[in-house]
């Protein structure tokens, strides 16, 4: 694979790349004269040393879409874009399938490069869908709709110690070939070289202000009808959640929170979705849908324990969370759903007997990693659209719990607990289930966190879990 050059200014395409893109241009538009649109993309190795989300984070243009998604753990993956040369948005029941299929019209036509480098290289789809099929409806979560996919202009993706760069161009009938090397080699130019996150600052001026969007007693009271429900058979679980505000003295600085969150998760995915001058980050411990080719694989996960510096009482706390039948039921609802849902389109899923601990630094969760052999190859997409929402965020059965939700956490989740991620031209990719998140716009940050109710639920004990997942970013937003 041909390598871009880098200059003290930054990057900069060689001769024989802009030579190789101007042919697949001309290809690109080719076609677009036949179907309305086209893609053309080249991708290029860059030097192992630099850092995809370091360089999306310094070299975006003001208010276009930005997209991180990173688990430094998972031999440091790392998947940067910046841009949209399409934007593929739906909303409703069928906005998985339609978000879908208007992918797979855009890829199928693609002029590119023949797949090489890591998962996530050429040109690829990002972005994710709200928790509720028409989205959130609060003036916050604007620019978030429901489905909302965009094709970055360039990508960069790391792993191990190979980091390549995808450069992308969408041809119309009225553009030319120079047209769409102009577009890309004005894009790749703009990016920086050699830069790192910064850091954030350790002594701000002015104060910061937390504060519930509802009472803490709102939230006990409304885990207490939950259960109610529960006991009365109604339902056998439901995720409530809540919101909590960090208003600073400045604006939240993104990159810089990206920085600690790397630092501080790095078993996590890490994820950052901005959309004009806001921004959507996550640390979330759980993976909604992997698919390469046939092989697909998941991990339901639920039940939740604090964790501790004391490595004894750590293992002490995560042996009680193994034998608590309360969090082994909640767990349990979770995989048999996965299982149940999976199982319609795969020759076989396997799942272990029993969940294993699932360690984040802050908190440890019972875990049941799943995986299956799909019988044809489903897209990415549509298996999230066929898992979400999964009882770990959303309940059982799905159709009593889903009205229920809303009606007694009296917010609006808009991307909170909704699918983040990505997908490629095969239609392999991830999606990450949007937890322990925050929605950064200006000096206001919304830190979302939820649990999963049943019949054995506590109100001051879930409300005190809810406390301990919001730990993942309060320290790091309130200063």
């Amino acid at each position: 694979m041909p390598s871009v050059l880098q200059s003290s200014g930054g990057f900069a395409l060689t001769a024989a790349d802009r030579e190789r893109f101007a042919r697949h241009a001309k290809e690109a538009l080719r076609r677009a004269r036949r179907r309305g649109r086209a893609l053309a993309a080249i991708t290029v190795t860059v030097d192992p040393a630099t850092d995809p989300v370091a360089v999306a984070a310094t070299s975006r243009r003001a208010g276009e879409p930005w997209f991180c998604l990173e688990q430094p753990e998972r031999d440091r993956f790392a998947l940067a874009a910046l841009g949209a040369v399409a934007e593929l948005e739906a909303a409703g029941p069928q906005r998985f399938a339609q978000v879908a299929a208007a992918w797979r019209t855009l890829a199928a036509h693609a002029a590119c490069d023949p797949p090489a480098g890591p998962r996530g290289s050429g040109p690829i789809a990002v972005g994710g869908f709200a928790f509720a099929p028409d989205g959130g409806s609060a003036p916050h979560w604007a620019g978030y709709p429901a489905a909302s996919l965009h094709v970055p202009e360039a990508t960069l993706v790391r792993r191990g110690d190979d980091v390549v760069l995808t450069l992308c161009a969408l041809a119309t009938p009225d553009d030319t070939a120079a047209d769409l090397v102009e577009r890309i080699e004005a894009r790749v130019a703009e990016l920086c070289v050699g830069v790192a996150l910064p850091l954030l600052d350790p002594d701000p001026a002015g104060r910061y202000r937390v504060a519930s969007a509802m009472p803490p007693e709102h939230y006990e009271q409304a885990v207490a009808r939950a259960v109610e429900r529960i006991v009365a058979g109604d339902l056998e679980k439901v995720v409530l959640a809540r919101e909590v505000e960090v208003h600073a003295p400045v604006d939240h600085d993104v990159a810089a929170v990206l920085g600690v969150l790397r630092e501080a998760f790095p078993a996590c995915h890490l994820v950052c979705a901005g959309r004009d001058d806001a921004a959507f980050v996550a640390a979330s411990p759980e993976l909604l849908i992997r698919r390469d080719g046939t092989r697909a694989a998941t991990l339901a996960l639920a039940g939740s324990a604090r964790r501790s510096a004391d490595p004894a009482v750590d293992d002490h706390l995560g042996e009680r969370l193994l034998r608590s039948a309360k969090d082994r039921e909640e767990q349990a609802i979770v995989t048999r759903r996965i299982a149940r849902t999976l199982r319609p389109h795969a020759l076989w899923v396997t799942a272990p007997d029993e969940p294993e601990l699932v360690r984040m630094a802050n908190i440890q969760h019972l875990g049941t990693p799943i995986r299956a052999q799909l019988t044809t190859p489903v897209s990415t997409i549509e298996l999230a659209g066929l898992l979400h929402p999964t009882p770990a965020v959303g309940g059982e059965p799905l159709a009593v719990a889903a009205p229920l939700i809303p009606a007694l956490e009296g917010l609006d989740r808009g991307w909170y607990a909704g699918p983040v991620g990505w997908t490629d031209l095969d239609e392999d990719g991830e999606m990450i289930v949007a937890l322990r998140c925050a929605l950064l716009r200006g000096r206001v940050a919304r830190c979302y966190a939820g649990v999963g109710v049943v019949r054995d639920s506590d109100p001051a004990a879930e409300l005190a879990e809810t406390e301990v997942k919001l730990q993942a970013l309060l320290p790091v937003l309130a200063g």
